[in-house]
């Protein structure tokens, strides 16, 4: 599995996603820059990390969207490549159009920086095929614009192609507004593209991936991609 990354100003998670990637593959991803055309030859998988890209100014993404790399990601996403946006490469890649929906403002109007229990909806994709069909999985959160929304022809869509990935959850996997921390529609923590080698997610496994950071419940996603 070789791995590209993208760096973009106002990224703070390249450095995680690039030690979840390199205990799962054995080998360091490449750092790619925002401003590079092409990504390296050879990639399987480009992971756009968490962070406030471009500080956060317009919409959260939208100018991360428009960066020279997109495009190279986009072709590689249309040729079957696998991309995977963690938080704000999430936001980064609804803003581009390779994921249906929009990241909106928390309906709290908060920022929020807590664990989270998700449940894993579908099993059936290789970003998600390590885990079990409604697994309740520990992850951490950490965003101020997580509210996913979509109209309401996309959200049927997204339920009956199977394209949520995860749902904001209780302990006991129970879906209900009290455990949906930001407001997101259908408590959609993350959602697939309509050919399953996107994924963009809100929360961040890359960040549990070691038993003295709270938990090993990321390890699955990252492994699977480098099976």
């Amino acid at each position: 599995m070789n791995a590209a990354v993208i760096l973009f100003p106002g990224s703070n998670r390249e450095g995680d996603a690039a030690r979840a990637l390199r205990r799962a593959t054995g080998r360091a991803p490449v750092i790619v820059w925002h401003a590079d055309h092409d990504l390296p030859s050879g990639t399987d998988l480009v992971v756009l990390p968490g962070g406030f890209s471009y500080g956060d100014y317009l919409r959260c993404g939208a100018i991360a969207a428009r960066a020279p790399i997109m495009r190279a990601v986009s072709a590689h996403a249309a040729r079957g490549g696998l991309v995977l946006g963690i938080c704000n490469g999430f936001q980064i890649l609804c803003e581009a159009g390779l994921l249906p929906g929009v990241l909106l403002r928390n309906a709290n109007r908060r920022f929020i920086c807590k664990f989270q229990h998700l449940r894993v909806e579908n099993v059936g994709a290789k970003f998600t095929r390590g885990y079990a069909p409604g697994q309740v999985v520990r992850f951490a959160i950490a965003h101020g614009e997580g509210n996913f929304e979509a109209d309401d022809e996309t959200l049927k869509t997204i339920e009956g192609e199977g394209q949520a990935a995860f749902r904001y959850c209780d302990a006991d996997g129970r879906v209900d507004k009290a455990s949906n921390p930001n407001g997101s529609q259908h408590s959609i923590a993350g959602v697939f593209n309509s050919r399953f080698n996107v994924l963009g997610l809100m929360p961040h496994p890359e960040n549990l991936i070691d038993p003295l950071t709270g938990g090993v419940d990321g390890r699955p996603l990252f492994d699977a991609l480098a099976a």
